[in-house]
């Protein structure tokens, strides 16, 4: 087992309130080909962003910003503190925002951060922008349209981090729809955009190499 395995072992042991198992927070233990293979973004070209989008850059405009930025462009190191905050962050996120279906389409679509109702957008700015209020760079948080099995379109979180033993970057999915972390890759769904790393405002249509799997990373 690597050491970064190890380390969210024994975090079960002192964190019991936010892993389930040992088993569970030994995910990152996956053979190390299968684990660049879930965790892979590939970036294409450029796209344009969804119309809500430039409307909510003009609304929110420090969420749109280049935050922490660092010249060597190092990812954030995954710890069980990170993983847990993440976990955190999502799951209050999804229990704070009451489901309610936008019935006008995306002429009226706007992004809002934390309302009381809200569709998949809503949880998915507000979990960023949580986020970025607690120190995340913003190259690390991607905001992602993709399209959900049943050929409705919707929005997900996309926090990227490295694997300090291996130095693997390890994208998880934070999403409305799901309570649980899992790798880009152990999604189903088809991956349309996606934030640019580099500038939040500039979009990239991406694909994701899918492999069907159970593991996922669970917090109680």
């Amino acid at each position: 087992m690597r050491q970064t395995a190890k380390v969210l072992a024994i975090a079960v042991l002192t964190v019991a309130t936010h892993w389930a198992s040992a088993s569970q927070a030994a995910f990152f233990s996956y053979p190390q080909a299968l684990g660049a293979q879930v965790n892979r973004i590939i970036f294409e070209k450029p796209a344009l962003p969804p119309m809500a989008h430039t409307k909510f850059c003009l609304r929110y405009k420090d969420d749109c910003e280049v935050r922490g930025v660092d010249i060597q462009k190092r990812n954030v190191a995954m710890t069980v503190a990170r993983l847990n905050e993440l976990n955190s962050v999502n799951r209050q996120v999804n229990r704070d925002i009451t489901p309610q279906p936008n019935l006008g389409g995306l002429a009226i679509e706007d992004w809002m951060v934390s309302p009381q109702a809200g569709e998949c957008h809503d949880y998915a700015v507000t979990k960023r922008h949580e986020l970025l209020a607690r120190g995340w760079p913003s190259r690390a948080l991607l905001l992602s349209e993709v399209v959900v099995p049943s050929g409705e379109h919707h929005l997900v979180l996309v926090v990227g981090m490295e694997d300090p033993d291996t130095a693997e970057v390890v994208n998880l999915v934070l999403d409305n729809l799901n309570y649980n972390l899992r790798p880009v890759g152990l999604t189903p769904y088809r991956w349309l955009r996606m934030e640019s790393p580099d500038n939040p405002r500039f979009w990239s249509t991406v694909s994701v190499p899918s492999r069907s799997h159970p593991a996922t990373l669970v917090g109680l």
